[in-house]
């Protein structure tokens, strides 16, 4: 019997106590994102440099009123006010002087000599004002990035100059994401800010209706919302079911990339998170700053937390009206004990969704590349669990159909039971040579993978040392879809044969 443990929390609600907080913790920044207001406040730029252009339309584009301070602008600088779409730009043909830099929110040195410039931002740090000077980075108190335009959505991108190139591709990806219409999504979520507010006091309730607006967004980018959308959204979300719900969601085996979109809504939305250890650590930093998360763990044969106390947290949780995110690995519906979780929260009168996900089976196969049935070998597929609730081999399997050789059996939690499971199949009547796998920590970087006939994988399993959450596949279908021609490409240090 595995020894017991107690739900331990790895973030708390207070963003401001993340730091070191667990795996969804903040990482280290290289610089920090922040976003400088400038409408309507003034802007010095002096210097002629090829730079010198597009750094006074970037300032005026965000309102401010820039003068510029060159003694010989370029024809491409000169040409400037009358290119900008907003604030306003003053071209002054004369060197700049310490006096016009007072008042100044914003100043960039845009000079070719490097004296003149660490003058100027020495002017510029004296007068209070915020200091970038082109294409010297030694100098600057900010940078400029990549920038995705959907005002008043702004998307900035920095690689601290390391990789502009890289940068720029980044930043032409993102704007094939997003559609130009969110600009107009965005205005009216900022003219129908003040009215929301007033009408939901209570932050679950403004959150829901900015959850129903964005879906509405995604939806339909490119239409222009009205007054009857602002109308709708308000009766929808005043009419929504109030109170705390529990949601199980599918975290798939580990590949973060294999959550599904109804997943990611469900961790975004999530007050709460009760997670287990087989959970990929980066699958939480999906979820909002805000959220709670806490390590509700069951590892095989190992320390657990009990199953009565998750549930009981769960209800506690779910009845003083949070949004809770059951989050397991793989799919919540297969060998999730999904089904206790779910009576706990219907006894105690909690609304319960589930929210599937890839399992363990489905992404061990494709990440191998085989398929798990097959029309002339394998028509039928069977889950099974490899250890009752004492942690032995269950009694009650049906080792008929365990031995049937037109079936592929996928074993969760085999490793303890590996040995006697197959040795009693083949007792049963399963061929020595049916082709069998187990695969190692399914989908992830350390994925490793044991294969053997039947009679040899135990013995194989043992001798290779490999260690992580495993599943065995068993079948012929693994040598008709080409298993052996799959796993002769996979690098030596994962495979033992």
């Amino acid at each position: 019997m595995s020894s017991s443990r107690q739900p331990r929390e790895t973030r708390p609600a207070s963003p401001e106590s993340t730091r070191g907080a667990g795996p969804a913790g903040l990482e280290p920044l290289a610089v920090l994102p922040v976003f400088v207001p400038l409408q309507g406040k003034r802007a010095v730029l002096a210097g002629s440099n090829g730079g010198a252009p597009w750094k006074v339309k970037l300032l005026a584009a965000a309102g401010a009123d820039v003068d510029v301070y060159a003694p010989e602008p370029s024809d491409e600088l000169r040409a400037v006010p009358g290119e900008i779409v907003a604030g306003s730009v003053t071209l002054h043909e004369r060197q700049w002087q310490e006096t016009d830099l007072q008042g100044a929110a914003f100043v960039i040195g845009a000079m070719e000599d490097e004296a003149d410039c660490i003058a100027f931002v020495a002017a510029g740090r004296r007068a209070g004002a915020i200091v970038n000077a082109v294409d010297r980075p030694h100098l600057c108190d900010v940078k400029f990035g990549a920038i995705v335009n959907r005002s008043p959505m702004v998307v900035g991108i920095s690689t601290e100059g390391a990789a502009p190139v890289f940068g720029q591709t980044v930043r032409a990806r993102i704007e094939g994401m997003l559609p130009r219409g969110f600009k107009a999504w965005i205005g009216a979520a900022r003219d129908w800010r003040e009215e929301v507010t007033a009408r939901f006091h209570g932050f679950s309730d403004r959150r829901a209706f900015w959850e129903r607006f964005t879906d509405r967004a995604f939806a339909e980018p490119d239409r222009v919302p009205t007054d009857r959308d602002l109308a709708e959204l308000l009766g929808e979300t005043e009419a929504a079911p109030k109170g705390g719900a529990v949601t199980l969601v599918g975290a798939g085996p580990g590949d973060a990339e294999l959550l599904t979109l109804k997943a990611l809504r469900a961790l975004r939305n999530a007050d709460v998170i009760l997670y287990d250890d087989l959970v990929a650590p980066e699958i939480l930093d999906y979820a909002r700053r805000e959220a709670r998360t806490m390590l509700v763990g069951k590892t095989g044969h190992g320390p657990s937390c009990r199953q009565d106390d998750i549930n009981a947290l769960m209800v506690q949780l779910a009845k003083s009206g949070k949004q809770v995110v059951r989050l397991k690995s793989g799919d919540p519906l297969v060998f999730g004990r999904a089904g206790e979780e779910i009576d706990a929260c219907r006894q105690a009168g909690v609304p319960v969704a589930i929210v599937p996900g890839v399992s363990a089976a489905q992404g061990a196969a494709a990440s191998l590349g085989v398929s798990l049935t097959n029309r002339d070998a394998a028509r039928r597929l069977q889950y099974v669990t490899g250890h009752d609730r004492r942690g032995g081999l269950p009694e009650d399997l049906n080792w008929g159909a365990l031995a049937d050789p037109s079936v592929t059996t996928v074993v969760y939690m085999p490793k303890k039971t590996l040995r006697v499971l197959l040795e009693r199949a083949m007792t049963e009547g399963l061929a020595p040579g049916t082709p069998a796998l187990l695969v190692f920590n399914a989908t992830r970087p350390n994925q490793r993978v044991v294969e053997a006939s039947a009679l040899d994988l135990a013995d194989r399993v043992e001798a290779s040392g490999f260690e992580g959450p495993a599943l065995l596949m068993v079948g012929e279908a693994l040598r008709r879809t080409g298993a052996d021609a799959v796993l002769a490409t996979m690098e030596p240090d994962k495979l033992a044969i």
